[in-house]
């Protein structure tokens, strides 16, 4: 008996991912079990109960007065915004009007669309949905290997996960940022380094783009060395896009991604303020392009939409060319006259805004960006609410010291601790999403291995593109099932499953890159922010 009561912190650990994969609600099975075993330990004198007083200051005192964390129902309502405004589906037809007639075209043109819905959306589960919707019945019907097929959608689906601006990114940076100003604490340094979303934003760059140039090459070398997998789609000069209809495509989610991660990255912005620009971008997109019942009564509408979205664009620019600050006495001539523009640019600019909110109220767009928006930021903060008193009795519990021990002991040093916290964290994420992993593993293995030396930055990267290898990994990985559940009748689970295994196999590759040469993570934060 009393060997159990020693070990309580590993039971609980267990017992919450038994109720986590009954299919419980995440943040009621976390709580649930935490205050369980809370009580477990009063009742056997393991766990001081005064520690359960500090559980409101953590909430309030420190989850509700982070910054960071305004960013998530901003960059939520970006990607529902766009994902309900037919870009996908314009990328898609243009793209594929413009690479089908090559061999692998079609294949080319869903990698490079995911890629720009992860960096406009950066949710998994709404890409691999909607691309298997879109682009699935097209590749089947001209040709394409299922296997090949799924196994491309499956991945540009998932690179949503590790192409800024990412909602996997931004609850990881700030998890991480966390362990590492308490690793830096523990280590005695009281005036620690600040490690930010930004940072973690600009070390997942190279390993994303990396990871599109890789699918791309594969995708290429199918259609070369077996055609047959992979045909071209017969020509048809007529329907060929102009030069004019790719850019109007293309130009608009292209500005949208400069600007969110060009601020972010320049040091113009932190990352809830782009995160409102992007938002802000999004309901402009979403409100020029959606279609109405009534052309000619719309017009003006949509004329009021653009003129707001070019005031906006002047505001942006005269902010980044000069300073407009007011109250200040060393203001310039130049500066004043900026001012002045900047303020009565905030009439037409307003005056968009409205014409959008009621272009999407009037189509119904807003209600439903809206609710999606409202439940899945709901979902994040009351899943965090319920790991941080998970996290709180973990640590009562003596959890902490075990795990250290756990990655502490034996040969290998930081290599081994490294290794076994991803293959953990691999192996939860064929049962847990994201939002469980980061809450809960996150924050009692992070202070661990940063106090063992290991770079902020480089950890979050790998641990992002281990969950998403994790989430495309057969026969469990989420995006499989998502996939599945749209999937036209005709293709079989198995056809998946192989289709994704090569894909699976770059993941790997990349994440070994990542690993032996860590400046690919590393190299542009540190160029960037020196």
């Amino acid at each position: 008996m009393e060997f159990i009561l020693s070990h309580l912190d590993l039971l609980m650990f267990g017992a919450a991912i038994l109720v986590l994969l009954s299919g419980y609600p995440v943040a009621f099975a976390l709580s649930g079990v935490a205050l369980a075993f809370a009580g477990i330990g009063i009742l056997s004198g393991h766990f001081d109960p005064a520690l359960l007083s500090a559980f409101p200051n953590r909430i309030y005192g420190g989850v509700m007065t982070r910054q960071v964390m305004v960013a998530v129902p901003l960059f939520v309502f970006m990607g529902v915004m766009l994902e309900r405004s037919n870009i996908a589906a314009e990328l898609l037809e243009t793209m594929a009007r413009l690479f089908g007639r090559m061999r692998g075209g079609l294949g080319i043109s869903v990698i490079l669309v995911g890629a720009l819905l992860a960096a406009s959306t950066g949710i998994v589960g709404a890409t691999v949905v909607t691309m298997g919707l879109l682009s699935l019945p097209t590749m089947l019907r001209h040709g394409y290997s299922p296997s090949l097929s799924c196994g491309a959608i499956a991945a540009s689906g998932t690179l949503g996960q590790i192409i800024p601006p990412s909602i996997v990114l931004v609850l990881l940076g700030d998890v991480i940022s966390n362990a590492y100003q308490r690793s830096q604490l523990d280590a005695g340094n009281f005036a620690p380094k600040a490690i930010s979303v930004g940072d973690l934003f600009a070390g997942a760059l190279l390993p994303g783009l990396l990871l599109v140039v890789l699918y791309l090459a594969w995708m290429t070398a199918v259609a070369y060395f077996r055609p047959h997998m992979a045909p071209a789609v017969k020509a048809d000069t007529e329907n060929s896009p102009s030069l004019r209809a790719i850019l109007g495509v293309l130009l608009p989610p292209l500005l949208l991604i400069f600007a969110v991660l060009g601020s972010i990255l320049g040091g113009l912005a932190d990352v809830t303020e782009a995160a409102g620009v992007g938002a802000l971008g999004a309901l402009f997109l979403a409100a020029s392009r959606i279609k109405t019942s009534n052309r000619d009564t719309r017009q003006w509408e949509r004329i009021l939409v653009l003129g707001g979205a070019a005031a906006f664009a002047a505001m942006i620019a005269l902010a980044i060319m000069m300073d407009l600050r007011v109250g200040r006495t060393d203001t310039t001539v130049v500066e004043k006259i900026g001012q002045g523009l900047a303020m009565l640019l905030i009439i037409p600019a307003l005056g968009g805004v409205i014409g959008a909110l009621w272009r999407l109220y009037a189509t119904k767009v807003l209600h439903a960006v809206s609710r999606s928006t409202a439940q899945i930021s709901a979902m994040v903060f009351v899943i965090l609410i319920g790991a941080t008193l998970f996290s709180l009795v973990f640590r009562g519990l003596g959890g902490d010291e075990t795990v250290e021990r756990l990655l502490l002991s034996g040969d290998g040093g930081v290599v081994r601790a490294v290794i076994l916290v991803m293959v953990v964290m691999f192996v939860l994420g064929f049962f847990l999403d994201f939002i469980e992993i980061t809450f809960v593993v996150v924050p009692i293995v992070g202070p661990i291995l940063l106090g063992m030396g290991v770079d902020p930055i480089w950890l979050g990267v790998m641990m992002a593109i281990n969950l998403q290898t994790s989430f495309l990994t057969p026969p469990f990985g989420f995006a499989l099932f998502y996939l599945r559940g749209v999937a036209p009748k005709g293709i079989r689970t198995t056809d998946i499953y192989r289709g994704a295994l090569p894909f699976v196999a770059i993941q790997i590759l990349v994440m070994a890159l990542v690993a032996l040469f860590p400046s690919l993570a590393t190299g542009l934060p540190n160029w960037i922010y020196g």
